[in-house]
């Protein structure tokens, strides 16, 4: 009789031990294709995404870094199965066609958490009043944020292939500024350290940002710049649906109050193959749930600038935010594994 209790117990762990594993690892035996965005302040969440989906069994491979019009055409073709740096509204015009019939964004990284908008050295648009790009048509104000003599304020903006790209060309055109700035889409960051360098020497900076990022950490506006407007609010076709946002209130360091941005506050969302979420549902609901407080990434893409920037450093900081997060990470996980029984 004992050795027939023994023999059940035996066999009930055989039997029992194997499924547990199974529903701790829904993603074992599939393997993932990634891909992240080309700006490395974006590469901790990406980095965070992947440790998640790793954790829940799946096989991910090295993320391509992709510029956004190529990696969502890979999203809707198959060819990567997410991407953790989608920028909504800003990358609305990347999503045309039948998009939606095969790919989707999923959860709320930060929500509308990316501002993002024009800023200029304090010292400066206090002394030469300046309030909007409008000022920058003044001869006064265009001669000293004219670094090369060529006639037209220097404006650090973005590199070919960034959503922000486009607005700030558009803003360029409607607003008559083409004779007045002329934006520099050089290497972001060493555009962006090239300006630090310069504001510590008591010169002029001019230039495009967002958060979350370290400019605005390192050049604080209130303190160091200020945020400045757009002349008036010129929405695209997409960005109609939220004029409303494009003007922000009580936003620090801002020269008014409220303040024409011009561009809409941002969602960072996760966008994946929808057959390849349907397929996953425990991916699924760990894109639906991951959310990484603004003031954590503003943290990171500090260090980053502070020479931090490797892949060794980025998948640290990643363990680091886990580790103290243990019960936030911890609960993804368990719904997550849950989403898929």
């Amino acid at each position: 009789m004992v050795k027939r209790f023994l023999l059940s117990i035996t066999l009930c762990c055989l039997f029992t031990v194997p499924a547990f594993a199974a529903n701790d690892l829904p993603g074992k035996g599939v393997t993932v294709s990634p891909a992240r965005a080309t700006w490395n302040t974006g590469f901790f969440h990406a980095a965070l995404v992947k440790m998640g989906l790793e954790a829940l069994g799946y096989k991910v491979k090295k993320p391509k870094d992709l510029a956004n019009a190529l990696a969502y055409k890979s999203l809707a073709m198959g060819d990567i199965d997410y991407w953790p740096n989608g920028w909504f509204p800003v990358h609305n015009n990347y999503m045309g066609g039948d998009f939606f019939e095969h790919a989707k964004p999923y959860g709320y990284v930060v929500q509308a958490g990316g501002l993002q908008g024009y800023l200029v050295s304090k010292s400066y648009a206090d002394k030469l009043n300046i309030t909007s790009l409008d000022d920058f048509k003044r001869p006064e104000v265009l001669e000293v944020f004219d670094k090369d003599g060529d006639g037209k304020a220097d404006l650090n903006a973005c590199p070919p292939g960034w959503g922000c790209e486009r607005t700030i060309d558009r803003h360029m055109e409607v607003y008559g500024l083409k004779k007045y700035i002329k934006p520099s889409k050089a290497a972001y960051e060493a555009g962006m350290a090239a300006a630090l360098g310069a504001h510590q020497a008591g010169k002029p900076v001019f230039f495009y940002s967002w958060t979350p990022n370290w400019t605005v950490f390192k050049l604080k506006p209130g303190e160091d710049v200020v945020w400045i407007n757009v002349p008036e609010i010129i929405p695209t076709e997409y960005q109609k649906a939220s004029a409303d946002k494009m003007t922000v209130k009580d936003l620090e360091g801002a020269v008014s109050n409220p303040l024409k941005m011009g561009f809409v506050p941002s969602d960072i969302r996760i966008v994946a193959n929808k057959k390849f979420a349907e397929e996953n549902p425990a991916a699924k609901r760990f894109f639906e749930l991951f959310s990484i407080p603004l003031a954590d990434i503003n943290r990171q893409n500090n260090l980053l600038y502070q020479g931090e920037k490797s892949e060794k450093d980025i998948q640290r900081h990643a363990k680091e935010w886990i580790a103290n997060n243990k019960a936030t990470w911890d609960n993804w996980l368990k719904q997550a594994r849950e989403a898929a029984n």
